[in-house]
C-alpha cells in the first residue's frame, strides 16, 4: 500500500492513496473558522469507523441477513500530551434492515472489532474501544 501527501499552504495538505483518490486535509483555520479539510487524526477515526462498517456489512451479507444500511458513530478521547494518541474510543452501530438477527449484528460486530478490522486493531494498542448497536426494522418494499 502506498499513499503520498503533498503541502499546499500553511497547514493544508493534499493526500493521495495509491489507488489515486485524493483527499484535502489540514488544520489551517480559515477566516470564517473553517478548516480545509479533516485533520490527519479525524482521517484516523474516519479509517477505523470505515473498516469496521465494512466487515459488518460484508458478514451479515455473507450470512444471507437483509441489511440495508449500517451507520458508525464515534466519539474519542485523545492524551492530552503528545503523542495525542487516542485513549478511548467508543463506536455505536446502527444496522437497518428486514428481519434482521440481533444475534448476527451483534456477532458481526464482535468480529469486526475483535478479529478482522485492521484498523481498531491498531487503536487498541492505546484505545479502549466499546461499542454498542441498535437494530431497525425497515418496512418491506409494498407495505
Amino acid at each position: 500500500m502506498k499513499a503520498r501527501i503533498k503541502w499546499v499552504e500553511e497547514r493544508t495538505f493534499v493526500g493521495e492513496s495509491g489507488s489515486g483518490h485524493k483527499v484535502v486535509l489540514g488544520t489551517a483555520h480559515r477566516p470564517d473558522g473553517k478548516t480545509p479539510g479533516p485533520s490527519p487524526m479525524e482521517l484516523v477515526l474516519i479509517g477505523t469507523g470505515g473498516c469496521s462498517a465494512y466487515d459488518v456489512v460484508h458478514i451479515l451479507e455473507k450470512g444471507r441477513e437483509a441489511v440495508e444500511d449500517c451507520v458508525v458513530e464515534l466519539d474519542a478521547d485523545r492524551a492530552g500530551t503528545d503523542p495525542k494518541v487516542f485513549t478511548r474510543i467508543h463506536m455505536h452501530f446502527i444496522v437497518k434492515g428486514r428481519a434482521l438477527s440481533h444475534d448476527k449484528v451483534k456477532r458481526a460486530i464482535d468480529l469486526s472489532i475483535e478479529k478482522y478490522c485492521s484498523a481498531s486493531a491498531m487503536m487498541a494498542k492505546t484505545a479502549t474501544i466499546t461499542h454498542d448497536f441498535e437494530v431497525v426494522e425497515t418496512a418491506a418494499v409494498g407495505r
